[in-house]
């Protein structure tokens, strides 16, 4: 079929070369991708016969980061077809409707789901041996569906890459357990541990604390290990039953995949034990948010070496600095991705240890943007801007962007904060509906994300803060209904 292109392009007018180049692309495309997925096939089954596996969760993470899929017998599934789905499942709201606007096909057609092989994982709370592999989304012709957000990760992850680049992430979750409590108006309140007494006080760094739960973290590190997570450290945060879990730093894509298997574990984990885990951005009222801090840095492929910091001097680079630059000058366009939600506003408040602006500083948390101390080795970035409650596909794809702008520009930071953020400007935005339109006002991070898949997540975001909007709440009941 190749050579019958090739061969039809002599003697073509400019505009049907152009045609047939077109269609050569994505003919290679195609043949690349069945290549690809032919060689990974084989391991895939090879695995799923060595682990006696009757049945398979077939999951792509959607708009919002949760699991979406199928679940199919071991003797129905072959890896080297994958599964077909709508490709408006990336169109959902975090509700389950939909933007008026149409972003995917205008028929509602299929994508090609396709495994990726390294993502395979046991279920470790299923009865019979069952499998998790994580997804990719392909048109059929071969080319990756725009508006997956796994896809927008590796769009971003391939840019670094077209520069002898790789970046590496350590994420660091903050989430919630509490008390099931099946009523939405009610306010959460912390579980019951062992003590049978819930936690009086805050009890920051407390091991014992952390002991009223053993229960519930012996079987999620266990779990954890089943499933390939890398969990480093537990810590109790500041609020009651608030944990933070800290990942191995490594590559982004893995990581993201981590911490979205992660979710799934804590999630199934607590209501095994009649609580729940939440990782909403602010779940109680008068307590602390809870963030997902991203530590992050850039290694050269040709050399080994973190290119933030000289290696004979320990110095900073200019690239360092310009990266910060980046993500001064592009994360306010990003927060849509990195607070997506009406609640994710709440946490941003000032003495609340969460950033209010992007100020940046050497070892010091009151900034949006803090450098740890450490060696040229581990000189590296934390963004503390993103609340637990992200995407990590499109957290870690907007963080490094920003970044990776900053450094393709030559962009300058401001001067490093010695003092407290909090006596500075709140320079972000306030509310999702800005968030939004600084998101649609910027083309540079159009361009990088890809324009189709910005003015989608644009789409939904908005749809959801119409229907938050809608929403009547008990204050405005309580204190407006008979006093104005």
């Amino acid at each position: 079929m190749l050579h019958i292109v090739m061969f039809q392009f002599e003697g073509l007018s400019e505009t049907n070369a152009r045609r047939y180049d077109g269609l050569l692309s994505s003919l290679n495309e195609s043949i690349f991708l069945e290549a690809t997925i032919m060689n990974a096939a084989d391991h895939i089954n090879q695995w799923l016969d060595a682990n006696n596996i009757t049945e398979i969760e077939c999951l792509v993470p959607d708009m919002s980061g949760t699991a979406r899929g199928k679940i199919i017998p071991r003797h129905k599934y072959n890896p080297a077809e994958g599964i077909r789905m709508a490709e408006a499942v990336f169109t959902q709201t975090v509700t389950g409707d939909y933007p008026e606007e149409e972003f995917a096909s205008v028929t509602d057609s299929d994508m090609r789901l396709l495994p990726d092989p390294s993502s395979l994982r046991l279920v470790p709370w299923a009865k019979d041996p069952s499998a998790a592999i994580i997804h990719d989304a392909y048109g059929f012709n071969g080319k990756p569906v725009e508006i997956a957000p796994r896809n927008v990760l590796k769009r971003v992850l391939q840019a670094y890459d077209d520069l002898g680049l790789k970046p590496i992430i350590a994420p660091e979750l903050e989430f919630y357990l509490v008390q099931m409590q099946p009523d939405e108006d009610l306010p959460l309140a912390p579980p019951v541990g062992r003590t049978q007494r819930t936690e009086a006080g805050r009890q920051s760094f407390s091991i014992d604390a952390m002991n009223d739960y053993d229960e519930v973290f012996d079987i999620m590190y266990d779990w954890c290990e089943i499933q390939g997570i890398a969990l480093d450290t537990l810590i109790h945060e500041m609020g009651p039953a608030q944990m933070e879990i800290n990942l191995d730093h490594g590559d982004p894509l893995d990581l993201a995949d981590q911490v979205f298997l992660f979710k799934r574990i804590a999630r199934e984990v607590a209501i095994r034990h009649n609580m729940y885990a939440t990782f909403m951005a602010k779940p109680m009222q008068g307590q602390p948010g809870s963030a997902m801090h991203l530590h992050q840095s850039i290694i050269s492929k040709e050399s080994g070496l973190n290119i933030f910091a000289d290696a004979k001097t320990g110095e900073s680079t200019d690239i360092f600095f310009s990266h910060i630059a980046g993500l001064q000058t592009y994360l306010p366009a990003c927060m849509a991705f990195l607070a997506p939600y009406v609640n994710s506003y709440r946490r941003l408040s000032r003495f609340s240890s969460a950033p209010i602006n992007l100020e940046w500083g050497f070892d010091n948390r009151t900034c949006g943007l803090r450098v740890p101390e450490s060696n040229a080795v581990g000189r590296r970035i934390e963004n503390r801007l993103p609340g637990v409650d992200v995407n990590p596909y499109l957290a870690f794809a907007a963080s490094l962007g920003a970044g990776l702008n900053g450094m393709q520009q030559g962009l300058k930071p401001s001067a490093p904060l010695t003092g407290s953020a909090y006596d500075k400007a709140a320079n972000l935005p306030h509310h999702l509906d800005d968030a939004v339109a600084e998101l649609l006002d910027c083309q540079p991070l159009a361009e990088l994300f890809g324009e189709h898949f910005v003015r989608c997540y644009a789409a939904i975001k908005e749809t959801e803060f119409e229907e938050f909007f809608e929403v009547i709440s008990p204050w405005e009941r309580r204190f407006l209904l008979l006093n104005v």
